[in-house]
């Protein structure tokens, strides 16, 4: 049975593929981690493992992109021992994957940087109604539009940088 969007796809390389691009994510994830921020604020992220889920959410199908964000939060909060974060990250990671997906039938592909700004304004909303429910301290939402400038300059740069990469892979006959 193929899954929307594949049509004609091998199932194996399709797989593969996800793999493949899942475990890009997830090295990616893990350098990040290891690579101090300039800016002391607490939990910022590039998320540069995004450029990943982004580029196979236009580049694949969202059944794909869905798939290697899945596989990369629960590796990676595993792998790296942040078993806490798992809740923390998805429900950014869900509440991001969902936006975007709204956002792919709106917007072209010269316009995915608009999808991953979105995107990351979603993820942080996720994360602070994650720590809301877990910690009970409204106070956290003073952070809130801390981390919503941030989003907006890391979804722009993973957004330009998913943007140049779908344009490069659609070039690739896989």
């Amino acid at each position: 049975m193929a899954w929307p969007g594949n049509e004609g796809r091998s199932p194996v390389r399709r797989i593969v593929m996800d793999a493949l691009l899942a475990a890009v994510a997830l090295t990616i994830f893990v350098v990040e981690l290891q690579i101090p921020m300039p800016v002391p604020v607490p939990g910022m992220k590039l998320g540069l493992a995004n450029i990943v889920t982004v580029a196979a959410l236009f580049w694949l199908t969202p059944w794909d992109a869905g798939l290697i964000l899945l596989v990369r939060i629960l590796l990676g909060c595993f792998l790296t021992g942040r078993v806490m974060a798992l809740i923390y990250s998805l429900a950014g990671g869900l509440l991001c994957y969902l936006a975007m997906l709204v956002m792919r039938r709106i917007v072209t592909p010269r316009q995915i940087w608009v999808c991953s700004v979105i995107g990351a304004l979603m993820h942080n909303v996720g994360q602070m109604a994650a720590a809301l429910l877990v910690t009970g301290t409204w106070a956290l939402l003073a952070y809130l539009p801390v981390l919503l400038a941030i989003g907006i300059f890391t979804g722009l740069f993973t957004g330009l940088a998913a943007q140049f990469l779908v344009a490069r892979l659609k070039n690739l006959k896989l």
